[in-house]
């Protein structure tokens, strides 16, 4: 199925907005009368964030999902990819919940790594990145999953002895990713 546009409507991406400055950034250089309204999103496949300026009639609000390819959604004038340093005070404090949000609304993605991780290196598995994953751990997972792949979240607490919010552990090692940047030698979800 093609959208008007000629492109998959499985080919887009999607990123949740976390702010939104309807007078524009503060420390631009115009005068305020003269500003666009500025947006800042998280990309919902890849956690990039972004910086999108925004048409004086746009109607997109903090928490609303908008396209972000092969086209902006209706109201966005154009964007760029930005670090974590360049959000606004008000998109640091959303990160955290649509990070969280995301990684709940595509569970099975995230169990999957659990079902798929590999090692990194001889002496380092793409599990002992996520925070409170030691080898001891590690090894009872990947023992686990030999006998049966995982579904949930749910079920990897049940059947993982010591592995205590499988969720949370996921957001917060995306949340580090986001933060830390390139500075993180070993970047599991957060892709550029």
């Amino acid at each position: 199925m093609s959208d008007s546009d000629g492109s998959d409507a499985d080919d887009r991406e999607y990123a949740v907005v976390l702010d939104v400055l309807a007078h524009g950034r503060s420390d631009a250089d115009e005068p305020q009368y003269r500003r666009s309204p500025v947006a800042y999103a998280v990309g919902e496949d890849t956690f990039a964030l972004f910086e999108m300026t925004l048409t004086d009639d746009a109607d997109i609000s903090i928490g609303d999902r908008v396209a972000i390819r092969p086209a902006f959604e209706e109201g966005i004038d154009r964007g760029r990819q930005i670090d974590y340093d360049g959000l606004t005070d008000g998109a640091r404090s959303e990160l955290e919940y649509v990070v969280e949000e995301i990684v709940e609304d595509n569970e099975r993605r995230f169990v999957d790594f659990f079902n798929e991780a590999q090692p990194v290196s001889l002496r380092l598995h793409q599990l002992n990145i996520l925070p409170g994953i030691g080898d001891k751990l590690r090894d009872t997972i990947l023992e686990r999953r030999k006998r049966q792949p995982f579904e949930t979240f749910e079920q990897l607490d049940e059947q993982v002895d010591g592995l205590h919010d499988p969720m949370g552990t996921i957001s917060d090692r995306i949340l580090e990713e986001i933060r830390e940047g390139e500075d993180l030698k070993y970047r599991l979800f957060v892709r550029s």
